[in-house]
């Protein structure tokens, strides 16, 4: 049941067959389109909307000149609340480096295509990944574990078609504009990502400052600044003072941490076959929002609650990262971090300087922290003074003269 090639294409030419193919406005994907025409099925193309300012007018155009039925979902609260707060929750880093991202979104875009798929009587739905990205498992694991009976996966994954008979198939449609990129990338309201290209060999590299968006040195820098984030049983829920829904205060954050350089990151991400790749990473919002949350509960649970936790995290991300998203185990770790996050109420305070962001103030709402320490070495010398050597000699006398008796 499953796309792996160009050639798998050619099933779908019987009456009847209808393909939903997921379609960014990118070349991979506007490539398919032309491959998919000159099937002749019918085909249906899908947008979801995770927060990437994506081209209305472009795609239309796109998906009009193959004459395709396009359609486009906005899941972008749909992916905060869904995706993004239990990533936060979970402490969702890539063995601690960096924040994981594309885990998050596919599960959320499989979803929308086995919905949409079901709703218009799909026998088949068409991804853009290859054996280079990660995205391949995730949306194939995805896609199987909601049930779809049709037909699912990628015509890259055994067809590796070069770059440049891509741009000029889609130049020959007069589509332009396909030359200029140099990397691959992904992007979503929590995090923007780079690969490939310029960026494919891990042992010299160089960043492009264009790349980023956030983060990218305006024609003012500040040289400091200050921000609060306030949590509420484990969601954040308002930048100084001011509340905020999730999707909102993740937008504010990424422009107002991104102004000091903050939240960029590389790092290798492995292939299903233990190779790695170069990845760069651009998330703010993330940076900020995963240290706040871990001081938070730091200061709120207890250790042997949170070293047990810690391991659950490494369960849910792993379960993410491969691609099982709507799995069991991914579950059972998920209802285990809820359940502390229910306890986790306060607020952190980060000063900004450029390129990093220093704790300031940690302020719990059932802390277990102390305030003033010599207070309470006194208090509790006090308290537990009162089981001192002298008193515990005197007791056993007692008891010992009692015996006798």
């Amino acid at each position: 049941m499953k796309i792996r090639s160009i050639e798998d294409l050619q099933t779908f030419s019987r009456p009847g067959d209808h393909v939903l193919t997921l379609f960014s406005g990118g070349l991979d994907s506007s490539y398919v389109l032309q491959l998919l025409s000159q099937v002749r099925c019918k085909t249906t193309a899908l947008c979801v909307d995770v927060g990437d300012d994506i081209e209305h007018d472009r795609l239309h155009q796109i998906a009009g000149y193959f004459a395709v039925d396009l359609h486009i979902a906005d899941a972008r609260e749909d992916f905060a609340a869904n995706a993004v707060l239990p990533a936060i929750q979970a402490q969702a880093r890539y063995l601690g480096i960096y924040p994981v991202s594309s885990s998050l979104s596919r599960p959320v875009i499989a979803q929308r295509a086995v919905q949409l798929a079901g709703e218009l009587g799909c026998n088949a739905i068409v991804h853009t990944a290859n054996q280079s990205q990660n995205s391949l498992r995730r949306l194939n694991g995805a896609i199987s574990q909601l049930g779809f009976e049709g037909f699912y996966g990628s015509p890259y994954e055994y067809s590796a078609i070069p770059r440049e008979k891509k741009i000029e198939a889609m130049s020959s449609c007069g589509f332009y504009g396909f030359q200029s990129r140099t990397t691959s990338g992904d992007a979503n309201l929590w995090c923007r990502e780079f690969e490939s290209g310029t960026l494919e060999n891990p042992e010299d590299f160089v960043v492009p400052e264009a790349l980023y968006e956030w983060s990218r040195q305006g024609p003012s820098r500040p040289t400091s600044g200050r921000v609060t984030l306030t949590f509420h049983e484990g969601k954040p829920i308002a930048i100084d003072t001011q509340s905020l829904t999730l999707t909102a205060l993740i937008a504010r954050l990424n422009s107002q941490a991104g102004a000091f350089r903050v939240g960029r990151y590389a790092g290798l991400e492995h292939l299903e076959h233990g190779e790695k790749v170069l990845e760069i990473r651009e998330a703010p919002a993330a940076h900020l929002l995963l240290d706040a949350y871990r001081h938070l509960e730091t200061a709120t649970l207890d250790a042997e609650l949170l070293r047990e936790k810690q391991g659950l995290e490494q369960i849910w991300v792993r379960e993410a990262i491969e691609g099982r998203w709507f799995g069991g185990l991914k579950a059972a770790a998920e209802a285990f971090i809820r359940h502390t996050s229910q306890a986790i109420s306060g607020s952190v305070s980060f000063t900004l300087r450029q390129g990093t962001a220093d704790v300031c103030s940690i302020r719990a709402a059932k802390p277990r922290y102390l305030t003033e320490r010599d207070l309470w070495e006194v208090e509790v010398a006090r308290e537990r003074g009162a089981r001192s050597i002298l008193r515990h000699a005197s007791q056993d006398k007692r008891t010992s003269l009692l015996m006798d008796v």
